[in-house]
């Protein structure tokens, strides 16, 4: 198991990996361009993610700044939508689906892939800026990211997992007016910082992800309570369906859906305020927190 992260040492962001509340150095590869080092990490030692060596002495977890453990994925981060049947009940209720006709069913009956800009991506710890001139409807959804590790095209569900690097929590932050008015929904989920992410990416070997449990709280009001076996579409089939149409690479994020208990789904809305705070835990990946401003 390897619990890999990126830290703020003053101004320079470094690699480590999480171990007992202590954060290790990792040497990280060279980097060219506009690359992320974690991408490029975990193109180098793909599969053996135990050739990711510590060094020196470990610094206190509360004595580093957490930043999202990726923050320049290949492409943007790959998201689902509607992949609970509750969250699908509730949203096409809420009146703000604009995509499909009401039908008493409202699960969809194939994935629904959009993307958030990468621009989106912040750290676990770090403010949620809201442009409020151009949004007043925000709303949370956590949800469980998976890191790609082996990449390809035309991946079969039976071969799903051998492409997962690792896990992480996100929280995919919309902008729910701008997601009704636009219809495409890209503009509503890709404000900048609206994608949380962290606080580490925990390898697949060290992870059951049809066995965990994902929780939001929004200000300590627990609003989310599921677990991934419920998801209507799970893993291997989302990257069977993605990977039919686009080439997946080493650390692509795909974000899998979120369960009953978004802000639209109580009447009235329940939208987020300045000086909020949102967390989302999954059981075994840890937390992210995150403070509306």
């Amino acid at each position: 198991m390897v619990s890999l992260v990126k830290f703020l040492d003053g101004a320079t962001e470094r690699l480590g990996v999480l171990r007992d509340g202590a954060v290790f150095d990792v040497a990280a590869p060279t980097v060219e361009g506009y690359g992320d080092p974690v991408v490029a990490l975990i193109r180098q030692v793909g599969d053996d993610a135990a050739a990711i060596t510590p060094t020196g002495p470990g610094r206190p977890l509360d004595a580093v700044t957490l930043t999202a453990p990726i923050t320049r994925p290949s492409k943007n981060v790959l998201c689902v939508g509607l992949n609970y049947h509750a969250h699908a009940k509730e949203f096409s209720s809420s009146g703000y689906d604009t995509k499909r006709e009401p039908s008493g069913k409202p699960a969809p009956t194939h994935p629904i892939v959009f993307t958030k800009a990468a621009c989106t991506v912040t750290g676990p710890y770090s403010d949620v800026v809201v442009p409020w001139d151009v949004t007043n409807e925000v709303d949370y959804e956590g949800e469980l990211g998976v890191v790609i590790g082996r990449g390809g095209r035309g991946i079969n569900k039976e071969n799903a997992y051998d492409h997962v690097w690792g896990y992480t929590v996100i929280n995919d932050v919309t902008a729910r007016d701008l997601q009704r008015n636009h219809a495409q929904w890209f503009l509503g989920k890709s404000i900048d910082t609206f994608c949380p992410m962290g606080p580490a990416i925990v390898t697949a070997d060290a992870v059951d992800p049809e066995a965990l449990r994902l929780q939001c709280w929004v200000n300590g009001d627990l609003r989310q309570d599921a677990v991934t076996r419920d998801l209507i579409f799970d893993i291997p089939t989302l990257i069977e369906t993605i990977s039919a149409s686009v080439t997946l690479e080493p650390g692509d994020v795909i974000a899998t859906g979120t369960p009953q208990g978004v802000g639209i789904g109580f009447d009235p809305p329940r939208f987020l305020k300045r000086d909020d705070v949102v967390r989302v835990e999954i059981s075994g990946l840890g937390h992210i927190e995150n403070r509306i401003v």
